[in-house]
C-alpha cells in the first residue's frame, strides 16, 4: 500500500477506500494473477492503479506497467485518474484517433506507467516504438469487452511480447467471463463483486406508447431538470433521435462508435460539467466510462442481450445512491425474453430548462506547464468571476476545458482571447 495514500486520497476527493478496492489492494501484494469483477462505477481504476504504485521504480527511465483498455475514452479516463493522483511518475495514453506524432513524442521518452487500446498499443510494439524488456506488470481492463470488440488477435501478439511479466491483473464488469488460454492465468485471486452494488436503488418503470419520440420527450419534461442517458441501439437511431430532440428544443450530446475521437471527447467533457445534462449514446457509454452519477437512464431502444440492459442501467444508482431507468415500449411490440413486467410511469407535465453553463476551450495545456489553478486565477482576476461562477476544468496535455455561465461565455472570449498562461500566449473559444 503506498506511503502516501492520504495524500493521493485528498487530491482524488476521497475520504477512505471501499471493500473491494481495500480487497484488491491486499490481493495484489499477496498474488502474482488478480481478477476482479466489480460493476462499473465502483471504483475499479483506483483498485488496481494504487497498488500498482508500489511496484515502479520512479528512478528507472523505462515503460514497468502496460494497462490494456478497450476504448480511447477509458484509456485517456484511467491517463487522468493517474495524474490527479499526483504520483509524479510519466504515464500517457495511445490509442486510435490520436495523431502519431503525438504517440512517439510520449514513448520517445518511455511513460513509466503506458495506456491504450490493443490496436495502436499492439502497432508500437510492432514498430519497436515501446520497449517491453521491463514491463513486469500487465493490467488488462474490461478485458472482455476487448475480446467482444474484435482485438484478441492483437492481444495475444501483446501479451506473447512480454517477456518479463510477474504481475497480471484482469478486470471486468461482468460475472459470466472467460479467460482466453493466452492470457496465462493460472492461479488467479478472483474478486467477485458483481452480484452487490451495496445499498443503491434502482426504480424500473415503462412509457408504453404509439409514439417513441413524443413519449421520450413527454418523459424528459416530465423528469425536469436531472442529467441522464438516452440509450439507442444504432448511430441511425441516434441521428433521428437527435433531431427530433433539437426540435422540441432540449439541449443534449451525443456520443457514439462512428464520431470523431474529438467529438466523442468533446461530447464527454461538456456532459461531464453540465454543459449538457443529457447524452444520447450507444452501449459504448454503458460501461467503463467517467461520467457523472446519473439520476435516470432511458431505453429508447431495448439492447439484445440482458447483459448490456445491465450495464446500461448501471449507469444509474451507482454505489450508494437512488436511481431510475425507464424503458420505451412500443405498443404491440413484444419485449425481449429477459424483460420482466414492470409497472408503468404515469407522465406529468413539466419542462427542460436550458443547462446553467457553456464550455470554452483554451490552447494550452500540462505540456506548456499551465495547471487547473493558473486557469482559475485568469477567470477570477481577469474575468472577473466569482468562485461559484466558476465550473469543472479539465486539463489535457495540450488544451484545457473551462465550464464558465451560459450567459457570461462570449464575453469571456472577448475579453480573455489571447491571454498569456504561464508562458505562453492562449486563444480561447466556446466550445460548439
Amino acid at each position: 500500500m503506498p506511503n502516501n495514500l492520504p495524500t493521493i486520497l485528498a487530491k482524488l476527493n476521497i475520504e477512505s477506500l471501499n471493500e473491494m478496492q481495500e480487497r484488491t489492494l491486499e490481493a495484489f501484494e499477496k498474488n502474482a494473477e488478480v481478477v476482479l469483477l466489480s460493476p462499473t462505477g465502483t471504483g475499479k481504476t483506483l483498485a488496481f492503479v494504487l497498488p500498482l504504485l508500489d511496484y515502479l521504480d520512479a528512478d528507472k527511465v523505462a515503460t514497468q506497467a502496460l494497462i490494456l483498455t478497450p476504448s480511447r475514452e477509458l484509456a485517456i479516463q484511467i491517463e487522468q485518474v493517474i495524474r490527479e493522483m499526483g504520483t509524479g511518475l510519466k504515464t500517457n495514453a495511445v490509442y486510435g484517433g490520436r495523431a502519431a506524432h503525438k504517440d512517439r513524442q510520449d514513448l520517445n521518452h518511455a511513460p513509466t506507467i503506458l495506456i491504450g487500446t490493443p490496436g495502436r498499443v499492439a502497432d508500437h510494439i510492432r514498430r519497436e516504438n515501446v520497449d517491453t524488456s521491463e514491463i513486469s506488470t500487465l493490467i488488462l481492463d474490461e478485458f472482455d469487452k476487448s475480446l467482444e470488440t474484435g482485438f484478441e488477435g492483437e492481444m495475444r501478439e501483446i501479451v506473447g511480447s512480454l517477456p518479463n511479466l510477474k504481475k497480471k491483473v484482469l478486470t471486468s464488469a461482468t460475472q459470466k467471463v472467460e479467460i482466453p488460454e493466452f492470457v496465462g492465468i493460472s492461479n488467479a485471486t478472483r474478486l467477485n463483486y458483481t452480484g452487490q452494488r451495496g445499498k443503491s436503488r434502482l426504480e424500473i418503470k415503462k412509457v408504453t406508447t404509439a409514439d417513441k419520440m413524443q413519449s421520450l420527450v413527454d418523459l424528459l419534461r416530465h423528469l425536469g431538470d436531472q442529467n441522464g442517458i438516452i440509450f439507442c441501439n444504432f448511430k441511425d437511431s441516434i441521428g433521428r433521435v437527435s433531431e427530433g430532440l433539437d426540435d422540441a428544443g432540449i439541449d443534449h450530446g451525443c456520443f457514439y462508435g462512428g464520431m470523431e475521437q474529438r467529438d466523442r471527447e468533446h461530447s464527454l467533457i461538456k456532459f461531464r460539467n453540465e454543459t449538457h445534462t443529457l447524452l444520447l449514446a450507444t452501449d459504448l457509454a454503458a460501461r467503463g466510462l467517467d461520467v457523472p452519477e446519473m439520476d435516470f437512464i432511458i431505453h429508447f431502444e431495448l439492447p439484445i442481450h440482458e447483459e448490456e440492459f445491465t450495464h446500461r442501467n448501471g449507469r444509474t444508482a451507482r454505489m450508494k445512491s437512488e436511481g431510475k431507468a425507464f424503458v420505451l415500449q412500443q405498443e404491440g411490440r413484444q419485449l425481449p425474453s429477459y424483460m420482466y413486467r414492470l409497472e408503468e410511469e404515469d407522465l406529468k407535465p413539466g419542462s427542460v430548462s436550458k443547462p446553467k453553463w457553456s464550455t470554452l476551450f483554451i490552447t494550452g495545456g500540462r505540456r506548456d506547464k499551465i495547471s487547473k489553478g493558473d486557469i482559475a486565477g485568469l477567470f477570477f482576476k481577469q474575468g472577473g468571476l466569482d468562485k461559484n461562477e466558476l465550473g469543472k476544468i479539465e486539463l489535457s496535455s495540450d488544451s484545457a476545458y473551462v465550464a464558465v455561465p451560459r450567459g457570461k461565455a462570449r464575453k469571456l472570449v472577448s475579453e480573455l482571447n489571447n491571454s498569456r498562461l504561464k508562458k505562453k500566449k492562449v486563444r480561447i473559444s466556446v466550445l460548439e
